[in-house]
């Protein structure tokens, strides 16, 4: 234990407290443990105290507090040191306690603060005094809060009363002026419930002469609609004959036009071909010399059957467009198919374009090539190469189709040749007067 004031031991050195140190206490005890820590040097420091010798002393009082605190209960000299240098800050108060009468005006923390550091004979009832005291005090304050905080409700509901009551007789005054209005409002909505229903009566009556007026009136709309749809029928009918007349007289005629004008170049190319190939005078030609025989010294028909083309030689080709206005039809993917069929469509169609082009310009002939339009996914972006027509079949229509349509546009006599090994096409161009050929001998005279 520590020496009190004279350098010798206590009487206090022997008391021990126990109850723990009233907080109120030991926060007076902690704030002279930091105060007389500054006059002290770091040799003369606890060790667990050291690390704390360069803090601020409110720096100190917070972050080393319980460390003082158990520095100073554990470490007498420690202890010694901290009371002597509160000797020299409260020698008073120090004084007074060592002769065991301490201030009666003194603050009780303070005496019981100073005790504890001090321990002087009694320090155990003067903390316990002062924590009892400190007790107590804090019991008189709350107990005065408290009443004050009873009185400041009291007046806060009396406030609160009276403010109800002003308020219950504001709401009550509105409540009679708003009985007052409802009553009037009611009075007003009967009134009108009255003008209503002799508006809806009125209504009634209007509505149902509308519905007769209405009634009559579309049938008037429905009889003149129905003579208005008759009269612009019969004029639609009238303009559609009128035009159909018109069209047909004017297709009709330029057409058939065409078709003899185109027939009469034919037969004239043809007779001027024939002439040009006998080379015979007009006037030494005899009917008889036109019959077909065989003169003395001449072929045989042995020899004349030797001189055939073969269905399947290129040739035979090549005399059949030879002839005067010759039209040369391709069924171009039958073409194609039988040639090259392991090419795309695109470049099937290019190949056979190119040759042809090439044919027409060695021929002189009429070229039309026709391609089937249902295999088709997307409209052709094609320029049509020199000296051939390219036409694509309608949906719904095949090739087929297309080709008998511009055999049977054809006049009669106009040398028309349809290249495809389709026996149906085949059989029908050739009743429509056309000349088939097969797939095989135009790719032969392409090669």
């Amino acid at each position: 234990m520590v020496e009190n004031s004279g350098g010798g031991p206590g009487d206090g050195a022997a008391e021990v407290l126990d109850r723990p140190l009233p907080d109120g206490v030991r926060r007076r005890v902690v704030q002279i443990v930091s105060d007389g820590f500054g006059g002290l040097t770091v040799a003369e420091l606890p060790s667990q105290l050291r690390q704390y010798a360069r803090f601020a002393p409110n720096r100190r009082a917070k972050f080393a507090g319980n460390a003082m605190a158990a520095a100073l209960e554990t470490d007498p000299l420690f202890r010694q040191r901290i009371g002597e240098k509160l000797r020299e800050a409260q020698s008073e108060l120090a004084g007074a306690l060592d002769s065991g009468s301490p201030p009666p005006a003194a603050d009780p923390l303070d005496v019981a603060a100073a005790a504890y550091v001090l321990r002087p004979t009694g320090w155990v009832k003067l903390v316990t005094a002062a924590g009892e005291e400190a007790l107590r005090a804090d019991a008189e304050r709350a107990d005065e809060e408290s009443r004050a905080e009873l009185e400041r409700l009291r007046e806060e509901l009396t406030q609160a009363r009276d403010a109800t009551r002003t308020e219950t007789e504001r709401l009550r005054t509105e409540l009679d002026a708003a009985k007052k209005e409802a009553e009037s409002l009611h009075r007003k909505l009967r009134a009108a419930h009255s003008d209503v229903k002799r508006g809806e009566a009125a209504l009634r009556k209007l509505r149902a002469e509308t519905d007769v007026a209405r009634a009559e009136g579309q049938t008037q709309v429905s009889a003149a609609e129905s003579e208005s749809r008759r009269l612009k029928a019969r004029l639609s009918e009238a303009e559609a004959a009128l035009e159909a007349t018109r069209k047909a007289a004017r297709e009709g005629r330029s057409v058939e036009d065409m078709r003899v004008r185109l027939l009469l170049d034919t037969v004239l190319e043809a007779t001027q071909g024939l002439r040009r190939e006998l080379a015979l005078p007009p006037v030494s030609v005899r009917p008889a010399e036109t019959v077909d025989a065989v003169e003395p010294g001449r072929m045989t028909p042995k020899d004349i059957a030797a001189r055939a083309l073969s269905e399947n030689d290129p040739a035979i080709l090549d005399q059949l467009l030879a002839l005067p206005q010759a039209h040369l039809v391709v069924d171009g993917y039958n073409v194609t198919k039988t040639g090259y069929p392991q090419m795309p469509l695109e470049k099937q169609r290019l190949r056979l374009l190119g040759q042809l082009s090439q044919l027409a310009a060695q021929t002189g002939a009429e070229v039309t090539c026709v391609f089937d339009g249902a295999e088709l996914a997307a409209p052709v972006l094609l320029a049509p190469p020199r000296g051939v027509r390219v036409l694509f079949s309608k949906p719904g229509v095949t090739a087929d189709e297309l080709i008998r349509q511009l055999v049977r546009a054809e006049p009669p006599g106009r040398p028309v040749i349809v290249v495809s090994t389709d026996r149906e096409v085949a059989d029908g161009i050739a009743k429509a007067g056309a000349r088939p050929v097969a797939s095989a001998v135009l790719l032969k005279r392409l090669s």
